[in-house]
């Protein structure tokens, strides 16, 4: 028997080398995990959007009401702490 959502199943460092790759596909430039992705350009609300799209297809999580803040999406290393904190909330409806 395996857990599927344990802390210790969650790679933050693939998770953040799978982000820079998706907004290097994106963007043609590999950003620095700590660079502000709007604040230099390489972000926009469009853009956003696909971020959100990606997280929740590529790592089955739900990004929905207080987590759609932009503070969430600045950075790659943001963006892979949600998906650690996500990915580590019981499932919607999973006690019924």
């Amino acid at each position: 028997m395996t857990a599927e959502h344990t802390s210790a199943s969650f790679d933050t460092d693939a998770v953040i080398d799978r982000i820079t790759r998706f907004v290097a596909e994106q963007t043609s430039t590999t950003p620095d995990t700590d660079q502000d992705l709007f604040a230099t350009g390489l972000a926009n609300s469009m853009f956003a959007m696909q971020l959100v799209v990606f997280l929740e297809q590529t790592y089955a999580v739900t990004v929905a009401g207080p987590d759609l803040q932009l503070s969430n999406f600045r950075t790659v290393k943001s963006m892979a702490a949600l998906v650690g904190r996500l990915q580590a909330q019981p499932a919607a409806g999973s006690d019924v």
